[in-house]
């Protein structure tokens, strides 16, 4: 029944929020936003316990107004993912602008394969479906299967419809399908701040330890892809920024797995750069830092203590559908979209 209920709202979602005016559909995020932060629920308390560690000397005060922002613009990504779809090419295409833009388009003009590794900022739907029929780059991420299953067809056909190919997140069969699109050229957006299960990789992250998932980092290594970070943000306008940052260097000495530890803590410095400059767009409302576990650590789920591997009954859940860190937790460490924040 949950499930049901579950697929239905986010049902409701794509077909009656994208037919509402522009002013109403804003005003809605709004209102669903505010009366959730009053609320002051285990999401809500999450997100601010995340962000005093992005903002470690802000006051009470300060953190709660962070949190109120981050609920706004966490609201903002939905209204946007369910309107997207009705979106023109021309919408689409005036609603992005991206920094230092030359370091992607370099990449893949230049052949061999790029890796587009981003943290859980802003509307990174949005920004894929600008770089697939603005840019005219295709590339390939991962989901994971959601229950119920009509809820993960939801997420595949709105994510294909915006001009992505989306691989199931199965056993090692994605970071495989992953490493032929790299060989032949293509380009792979993964999700990458987020996997706390045994095989993700520890790094430093404003002050204290974490695992990402080391995907993008192997990805580049296996098969010679430039890895490439990048971080988004809202700034009260209509249009959502972005920054791509230069490819992280390829360390020259070391094994594969050590070379793939640096080049991982590399991605986690570019991401807490975004980060800590718009600390209200990062959607993090699940418990992210190692010291934050249960005393017996991460869950053989990969997510630590109960996190959302599944789409709570909620329209506008804690957690993103199909947002997360590892395509196989166990196996591949492929960074992708898995089921934790967005």
């Amino acid at each position: 029944m949950r499930e049901r209920l579950t697929d239905g709202l986010y049902g409701l979602g794509w077909g009656v929020v994208k037919r509402l005016p522009e002013r109403s559909a804003a005003g809605l995020g709004r209102t669903v936003a505010d009366r959730t932060w009053k609320r002051q629920g285990k999401a809500v308390r999450q997100l601010e316990a995340n962000l005093a560690r992005v903002v470690p000397d802000a006051s009470p005060e300060r953190l709660r107004e962070l949190s109120r922002a981050g609920m706004r613009s966490y609201l903002r990504y939905w209204m946007e993912a369910f309107r997207l779809p009705a979106w023109s090419r021309e919408r689409i295409g005036r609603s992005v602008y991206i920094h230092d833009l030359h370091h992607l388009t370099d990449s893949h003009a230049a052949g061999g394969g790029t890796v587009l590794a981003l943290p859980h900022l802003a509307n990174w739907d949005l920004a894929g479906a600008w770089l697939a029929s603005h840019l005219g780059i295709p590339f390939t991420t991962v989901a994971e299967r959601l229950k119920p299953e009509s809820l993960y067809d939801r997420f595949v056909a709105y994510r294909e419809g915006l001009g992505m190919e989306v691989l199931p997140h199965e056993g090692g069969a994605a970071f495989g399908t992953l490493a032929r699109r790299m060989r032949a050229g293509g380009m792979a957006a993964l999700v990458a701040d987020r996997d706390l299960s045994a095989s993700g990789i520890e790094v430093d992250f404003f002050g204290e330890k974490t695992r990402m998932p080391g995907g993008p980092a192997l990805l580049a290594l296996q098969t010679g892809a430039r890895l490439l970070p990048a971080t988004l943000w809202y700034d009260g306008t209509p249009v959502l920024k972005g920054r791509v940052h230069p490819a992280v260097a390829v360390p020259t000495e070391g094994t594969r797995a050590e070379k793939a530890a640096v080049m991982t803590q590399e991605m986690a410095d570019r991401f807490a750069e975004g980060i800590a400059a718009h600390p209200e767009d990062w959607h993090m409302l699940q418990r992210l830092w190692l010291s934050d576990l249960e005393p017996r650590g991460a869950d053989s789920s990969g997510y630590g203590g109960g996190d959302t591997t599944s789409a709570p009954a909620a329209p506008l859940p804690q957690a993103r559908p199909s947002d997360g860190a590892a395509a196989d937790r166990r196996t591949s460490h492929t960074g992708g979209e898995t089921g934790t924040a967005p």
